[in-house]
């Protein structure tokens, strides 16, 4: 787990190349993302589909950035608060959205007490997490939803990864990790997670694959 900026000393090697490397797009990450979600029908229709389904919450978002999902799902009259593994995107989501809750911590190890919460978002954020450390961060999903509790993953489909040296102008080492719905499905459930919904839409707007979008219930 990362606290703050100090990581642990066994933090797996991708967790440090993935916060450094969102440390250092924090600030051009706001721009280039601000307007998505507005041309994002799907994306809308999905989150409010998933605000009915856990009622007031309270949920989690995991790898929430900028803070951006974390405050559409509060405009949506849902309790939820947000988790990020990189300082420099919670520092800009506290700043756009001083009113919600905000923390620095891995989904490799939630900072969060078992079954706590109703809900919980993963919106493009497990794509980091190689193919060796993405069960024990599923476990780590179900061991902090309720009994019935709901998760949301959104990921892009595929199956070779993409891996970024340089984004927003600056250098990075962003590794992508690209998964087809049905192998997801069976982590999940694995986790004790299962598939309760998915769908998959073609991309658009500039995007290299499709995306996914699957709604799991904790067993």
């Amino acid at each position: 787990m990362v606290i703050g900026s100090v990581a642990a000393v066994d933090e797996p090697e991708f967790l440090r190349r993935t916060r450094d490397s969102y440390d250092a797009i924090a600030a051009e990450y706001v721009g280039y993302v601000g307007d998505e979600l507005p041309r994002r029908p799907a994306e809308r229709a999905l989150l409010r589909w998933f605000a009915d389904v856990v009622g007031s919450g309270p949920v989690v978002d995991v790898g929430c950035g900028t803070g951006r999902i974390t405050a559409h799902l509060h405009g949506l009259g849902v309790d939820v608060s947000g988790i990020d593994l990189s300082p420099g995107m919670v520092e800009q989501a506290r700043r756009a959205y001083p009113d919600l809750r905000f923390s620095v911590g891995s989904m490799t190890a939630l900072p969060l007490p078992d079954a706590c919460v109703d809900g919980l978002v993963a919106h493009y954020s497990t794509i980091h997490v190689p193919d060796d450390e993405l069960p024990g961060a599923l476990a780590e999903f179900a061991r902090v939803l309720s009994p019935g509790g709901h998760a949301l993953l959104t990921f892009q489909v595929g199956d070779e990864p993409l891996h970024l040296t340089d984004a927003l102008g600056h250098p990075v080492d962003l590794l992508f990790h690209r998964r087809r719905p049905e192998r997801m499905a069976a982590l999940l459930e694995a986790a004790g997670l299962p598939v309760h919904a998915q769908t998959v839409r073609q991309a658009e707007d500039g995007e290299r694959t499709p995306q996914a979008y699957l709604l799991a219930r904790r067993a």
